[in-house]
């Protein structure tokens, strides 16, 4: 999870005279480290924990810790918990460099800043097995799970939440601090609640992004397919769909049954000119729309694939979910899969005992999911239970799930809990049942906003309700829905089969909704290098962080766009293009157009458009 540029850009405008002006301080202690990083006082420092605190399985785990103190009046010391699991937190919130240093600076002002790779992520003896890294399907997932268990061998029980939350405490100690606040995002939010609960004494406050309860996820992931039409649904409110369609989760639920009864397969083409073969299935299409709650570009192109694919075109869908594989592809330092296994299969919750034999699951399995009542995953059918880790863990050694993360009783401090109102994976109602815990708790639901608020909110007002918050806690900010960065786009383009070339009114709407398509297409890669192919022809190719190239990019058979599209200058939160682009193809009226912030005009066919 990194901060996007526009909450990066919002923090910088609002804390650089806090955070440069500010004295240095020392914090609430003395680090134990070495200066590393390029950000002026970072401190860096090992600490050693056991792989297993039983003494049972021999070992030790190095965690790379980082430490920046506070400026200004110290406040205290927060750690910044990343999400996944699998991501390592230094690795991820980047102390080490200024500028995402100020951001984090500004959130939580007066305060020492500390974050440390979680065990087998990052620099912390990093898990990582490169057939499950590089896994796209669910299929034959739960086989890799179990060959990558077996290669991290005798110590693979022993990277479950509850050793995390020992090793966050054993951080804590080594650096002096008694109470302190915790900053969790996705998954950093159960493993906050579940050091709350182990550690309540030293919690000072909570603020929770995306949050994840400590009994979650589901193990068939049916919480998020039961939330998804109604999510879906949100984000369309108010006809801001209507280009594409008037029913965009009516579209998603009828597509996605109709895949998992009958999967579809066609032709993608790639950015060689060439062709490859894709097959999608229900669960595959859940997949994909869970991804756009950290993907804007997607979500701005899903409404309308979705539609075409309900009246019978399933090739911008299949196009999205190839777009969307390649950028799910992390390397394990990013996200490391043998973590994500190791801690989820451990965690549970599943519907076998912890210590079962691995053969008898999938059986348990079956059974366990043919019991569930009806309207267990909403209007999907029970194949929706290829979502959860169940079906990945089932072969997993033993244990496999069974842990209590909830044992004890929870502080009564401040909390703060962020929830997006697009946000897919962890749904709203997971943070309202852990707010209804804390009598001092507050929730922000930021409407439009999918995964990670703080960070993927353009308008920067989550942002500054955390500032806000941690200054005061009884601060009562609220976030208003924010315009899109680049709207849904309208329903996919098509062109009557004739032999002769379109009107040039006709040829400037198919054209109109490619530079459309393609903006979105662009902000899908979000700074990406990547070429992106075009649904029927050319490509795009990102110049930098705010320009791309078209060659030849079509929507349709026959017409194409070409030239060089710039991100004009922002007055808003909404990207505004422009661009001088040329159109030509068999079934074009070939023209020129230029693109500006107010609109597209030019000549097409020897007419003004």
């Amino acid at each position: 999870m990194g901060l996007s540029g526009s909450v990066r850009a919002f923090a910088l405008a609002l804390g650089m005279a806090f955070a440069l002006t500010a004295s240095s301080g020392a914090g609430d202690a003395a680090a134990a480290g070495a200066p590393c990083g390029t950000t002026q006082g970072l401190l860096c420092s090992t600490v050693v924990v056991p792989l297993d605190r039983t003494g049972t399985v021999p070992g030790t785990i190095s965690l790379a810790v980082q430490e920046l103190p506070a400026t200004g009046t110290p406040r205290g010391a927060v750690f910044l918990i990343a999400g996944g699991p699998g991501q390592g937190s230094a690795h991820t919130f980047g102390l080490g460099t200024p500028e995402d240093a100020l951001v984090f600076r500004f959130l939580f002002p007066g305060y020492t800043l500390v974050a440390y790779d979680d065990r087998g992520t990052g620099d912390s003896g990093l898990l990582n097995c490169p057939a499950l890294q590089v896994s796209t399907s669910p299929t034959g997932q739960d086989l890799l799970a179990s060959v990558c268990a077996s290669s991290i061998g005798p110590g693979a029980p022993f990277y479950g939440t509850a050793d995390h939350v020992e090793d966050l405490d054993a951080v804590r100690a080594s650096l002096g601090l008694d109470k302190i606040a915790l900053f969790g995002v996705s998954y950093g939010t159960k493993l906050a609640l579940a050091y709350a609960y182990a550690h309540p004494d030293h919690i000072d406050r909570l603020v929770l992004d995306s949050v994840l309860p400590t009994d979650l996820p589901d193990p068939y992931s049916a919480n998020v397919a039961r939330a998804m039409p109604a999510t879906l649904a949100a984000y369309c409110a108010n006809n801001l769909c209507r280009a594409a369609t008037p029913d965009f989760a009516g579209d998603v639920v009828a597509v996605a049954n109709r895949l998992a009864a009958k999967p579809a397969t066609g032709l993608v083409l790639e950015t060689n000119g060439k062709t490859k073969k894709d097959t999608m299935g229900g669960v595959e299409l859940l997949s994909l729309v869970v991804d756009a709650d950290l993907n804007p570009g997607l979500a701005a192109e899903l409404p309308a694939a979705a539609h075409a694919a309900r009246l019978g075109n399933m090739a911008p869908l299949l196009r999205l979910h190839v777009m969307d594989t390649v950028a799910s592809e992390l390397s394990a330092p990013d996200l490391s899969a043998a973590l994500y296994a190791a801690t989820d299969c451990r965690d549970g919750p599943f519907p076998w005992p912890a210590n079962s034999d691995p053969s008898t699951r999938p059986a348990l399995l079956r059974s366990a999911i043919a019991a569930l009542p009806a309207g267990t995953f909403g209007p999907f059918g029970s194949w929706a239970s290829d979502l959860g880790n169940a079906s990945l863990c089932d072969t997993w050694p033993a244990p496999a799930g069974g842990v209590n993360l909830a044992a004890g009783t929870l502080p009564n401090v401040p909390v703060l809990a962020l929830s997006g109102g697009f946000d897919m994976r962890t749904p709203t109602a997971g943070a309202q049942s852990v707010i209804a815990q804390f009598p001092q708790g507050k929730l922000l639901i930021v409407p439009g906003i999918g995964h990670s608020v703080t960070s993927t909110d353009p308008s920067g007002c989550a942002a500054l309700a955390v500032h806000d918050w941690m200054l005061d806690p009884t601060s009562n900010d609220s976030c208003p829905r924010p315009p899109f960065l680049v709207a849904p786009i309208g329903a996919f383009p098509h062109l009557a089969k004739s032999s002769r070339r379109a009107t040039p009114a006709a040829t400037f709407a198919v054209v109109s909704k490619t530079i459309a398509e393609a903006e979105a297409a662009w902000l899908f890669g979000n700074g990406s290098s990547d070429p992106v192919p075009g649904l029927t022809s050319g490509k795009l190719l990102p110049i930098g962080e705010d320009a791309f190239r078209l060659t030849g990019y079509g929507l349709v058979p026959g017409v194409t766009v070409s030239g060089t599209v710039r991100l004009a200058e922002r007055g808003g939160v909404t990207l505004k293009f422009q661009g001088q682009l040329k159109v030509a193809g068999r079934s074009a009226a070939a023209g020129t157009l230029q693109l500006l912030a107010t609109g597209l005009h030019g000549t097409l066919g020897g007419k003004s458009v």
